[in-house]
């Protein structure tokens, strides 16, 4: 049943969102803009309004007399994608570890490591991904900058499509959970160089694996 509190715009980038996230709306494909309103059986105002935000995501374009087209995954795009988290996370890692957090204050932060452990535990790569995205959200949001927020928020959606693509040909992330781990307890124990240097590493080695795995198994689309 569609959710009621959202606005037509809202549910129709909900729905597109999710078509391309599943493969639906393929990667490289063509659509236009009155074939989506069709398929998501809405209007074509609220379509455009969904189309306008999901371009801003880098999700797909919308081009000029061609209508719609879903973006291919680049490994060259994610490379950069990962470059600008890699330097805005590490940074607001440094501030959440210079505000004096106490540990209430980081309990969302360790549930979600507790929850990535406990998908481990069980090869739930998908309860996995969920948590992991808690963790990154949350670490930025501790880290107090609104803009940061914005830029990262703008971002995630092509960070989560590519690891959708990708999460099942990885091994078990078990390095990344010991990495946010350390994240957490220096933050906690007030060391903003540490958790900026681990957490920089992380992401970079993440983007190593990610690049990598688009590249070698030709996941572009084109």
């Amino acid at each position: 049943m569609p959710d009621k509190s959202l606005s037509s715009s809202q549910r129709a980038v909900q729905e597109l969102r999710s078509r391309i996230f599943s493969g639906e709306l393929a990667a490289g494909s063509d659509h236009l803009e009155s074939e989506l309103a069709d398929l998501l059986e809405m209007s074509r105002t609220p379509v455009r309004e969904a189309v306008l935000t999901l371009g801003s995501q880098g999700l797909l374009e919308l081009r000029p007399r061609k209508g719609v087209r879903i973006l291919p995954l680049s490994p060259e795009d994610m490379a950069e994608v990962y470059d600008v988290l890699t330097e805005l996370e590490s940074h607001a890692a440094e501030r959440a570890a210079s505000a004096n957090y106490g540990e209430a204050d980081l309990a969302e932060l360790a549930q979600a490591i507790d929850d990535m452990d406990a998908a481990i535990a069980k090869s739930d790569l998908d309860a996995w991904a969920e948590a992991d995205d808690r963790f990154h959200s949350e670490l930025v949001r501790l880290g107090r900058n609104s803009r940061i927020e914005a830029i990262v928020a703008m971002m995630s959606d092509q960070v989560r499509r590519a690891r959708t693509t990708t999460l099942f040909m990885r091994p078990l992330p078990t390095k990344s959970n010991e990495d946010h781990r350390a994240v957490y307890q220096a933050i906690r124990d007030g060391n903003p160089d540490t958790a900026r240097t681990i957490h920089r590493k992380h992401r970079q080695h993440a983007k190593a694996i990610l690049v990598e795995l688009l590249g070698k198994h030709r996941l572009r689309y084109l």
